[in-house]
């Protein structure tokens, strides 16, 4: 009797992973961790500004969009999310509670119609000098703690740090807009 041959590429056995090395334990407490002190930081800076804000109508995830189209009016949705740091989903979800809100307007980009553009209305513009100044006293709160010259230097750190860690992400800067 005949044995039935296959048809169709062998595929080879699987091989065995070599085990991952693992490194020794250390201890790292957060209170030594330049992450865990900016993100604790941040927080500080965000519950005391979102509460001088509140009264205004606005939540901390409206805050970044708004800050980012006070500075550039206009922006694709696309480019808009990359700035603030979210992602799109997010953006969208934000972006229609600020439209219903009469804070922006969204408008198709008249060279790129698959593009969205989005423009502050002039309540959205109104709120810049309503709540900027709250943004400006909650700096001078945290900054209180330390010299202009320390100020100007951890400003300084911050930058370097950012883009060191920039260079490090994974995947590198993309052209989100084409």
């Amino acid at each position: 009797m005949e044995k039935a041959k296959r048809s169709g590429p062998v595929t080879p056995a699987p091989r065995a992973k070599p085990a991952a090395v693992k490194p020794p334990f250390v201890k790292y407490p957060p209170e030594s961790s330049v992450g865990y002190l900016l993100r604790d930081t941040h927080r500080a800076f965000s519950r005391i500004l979102q509460a001088s804000i509140a009264p205004w109508g606005v939540t901390m995830g409206m805050w970044y969009f708004l800050r980012a189209l006070w500075d550039e009016d206009g922006l694709t949705q696309r480019e808009l999310s990359r700035r603030v740091g979210m992602m799109e989903p997010t953006t969208v979800s934000a972006l229609n509670h600020m439209e219903r809100r009469g804070l922006i307007e969204r408008r198709r980009n008249e060279r790129d119609r698959r593009k969205v553009n989005v423009f502050l209305t002039r309540q959205g513009k109104a709120l810049e000098k309503k709540l900027l100044p709250y943004a400006i006293d909650v700096n001078k709160i945290a900054l209180n703690a330390i010299t202009p010259d320390e100020a100007e230097v951890l400003r300084g750190l911050f930058r370097r740090m950012k883009q060191s860690l920039r260079d490090h992400e994974p995947g590198g800067e993309v052209d989100v807009d084409g």
